[in-house]
């Protein structure tokens, strides 16, 4: 392999670093809530400013991307977050959310061309699937890294006043900074660009093939997951076990950590396992584990393992669903692309019904019960969808 397909190939993978960035909303939700005196249903709606961007936009921009192209429309989301993220030094509450929302538009770019431009540097199809997850990889490494981020935030640049925590959107800006620098200068071949003109109506009507509606709604339900785990595993620290929000930051780094452990071991056991099988069961696996966290109170070292085990099982699904869909049309593998990342919605979807359920029942239980109703969809996704290449 060339030197410079080489320096390619990292540079579309740091760039997934970038995509990871958006996960750190879970933590900074902590922050954001005692700053600024929030409810749980509040601090639930910080997620949906991320997430709810990839409803309005996946799609226009998968359209667009076939005009754009993919490196570029990459360095446009790059763009986009590095402006938003030198918002929140202004060091109001709505800077912050302003913040929150240039994060969210330019993920939305990066996670619509992301996957796709893998395709530009591995042509290898019988490795798509193990490169995808080596992309996921690196973005569970970003998101295990979010915790750090906001602690030197709070303690370096902000003099270990956690009023200050809104500095960590700078140093996420001066990183996707050095990731464009990278992809700019590295020699990727554009994509053919397809001729025929695609409109919003004509991508989503591929929602009439019944195996991409179920895909669709996979994508919806494990970033809800994905997110929802992230959101509540600090909280189930301090509602039961009495930590304080500095102590709770372990909670979504075992998450993180473990999700990690799980996309790096996926890379290798999905080239010796059939994709649906390992889908089946660590979904199953994931819901006893989320039963368990739900129902049984169990010491704080086994809630930590169980938060782990909840990233380590669903580390794999996304690429496992993308892959598929872009199997099943592999001809619209843009289109697919706007379409599924659409779907990532789902992890705005899910934050307010879990600190709305949390508020009303006034128990943390309550909302680890939205997982539990996500996880039983994939359940059903993983042995009801047919799985015969179309």
């Amino acid at each position: 392999m060339k030197a410079k397909q080489i320096s390619s190939i990292g540079a579309v993978l740091f760039s997934f670093f970038v995509m990871g960035f958006c996960d750190i909303v879970g933590i900074s939700s902590d922050y954001a809530r005692e700053a600024y005196g929030w409810s749980q249903t509040m601090a639930g709606l910080l997620p949906s400013m991320v997430f709810v961007w990839f409803l309005f936009l996946g799609v226009p921009v998968g359209i667009q991307m076939n005009k754009w192209g993919r490196k570029n429309t990459v360095l446009l989301g790059m763009a986009v977050t590095i402006i938003g993220m030198m918002v929140p030094l202004i060091g109001t509450s709505w800077a912050c959310l302003v913040g929150y929302a240039a994060l969210g538009i330019g993920n939305t770019i990066l996670q619509v061309s992301e996957n796709p431009l893998i395709k530009n540097v591995v042509t290898n199809d019988k490795i798509l699937t193990s490169s995808l997850t080596a992309g996921q990889v690196v973005k569970a490494i970003s998101s295990f890294s979010g915790p750090f981020i906001m602690l030197f935030a709070v303690n370096v640049l902000g003099g270990g006043d956690k009023n200050n925590w809104y500095l960590a959107f700078p140093v996420l800006g001066a990183i996707t900074l050095l990731s464009a620098l990278w992809l700019i200068v590295s020699p990727i071949e554009r994509e053919p660009m397809e001729k025929t003109k695609v409109t919003v109506g004509e991508t989503f009507s591929l929602l009439k093939n019944r195996t991409i509606l179920l895909l669709f709604f996979g994508i919806f339900f494990v970033v809800a997951i994905d997110v929802g785990t992230n959101f509540t595993s600090s909280k189930v620290m301090i509602q039961r076990y009495g930590w304080d929000v500095v102590q709770a930051g372990i909670a979504p780094q075992v998450y993180f950590i473990c999700r990690t452990i799980g996309a790096f071991l996926g890379v290798f056991l999905m080239t010796k396992i059939c994709d649906m099988t390992y889908f089946r069961l660590n979904i199953t696996v994931c819901i006893a584990v989320i039963l368990s966290l739900a129902f049984i109170h169990l010491p704080e070292t086994w809630a930590l393992v169980q938060i782990g085990a909840i990233g380590f099982l669903c580390s794999c699904i996304f690429p496992i669903i993308y892959s598929m869909a872009v199997q099943a049309e592999p001809d619209k593998a843009n289109l697919i692309s706007g379409l599924m990342i659409t779907a990532v919605a789902g992890g705005g979807a899910a934050t307010p019904f879990i600190g709305f359920a949390t508020d009303m029942a006034g128990t943390i239980t309550a909302g680890i019960c939205v997982l539990l109703l996500c996880a039983g969809y994939l359940t059903y996704c993983a042995f009801g969808i047919n799985t015969s290449k179309q």
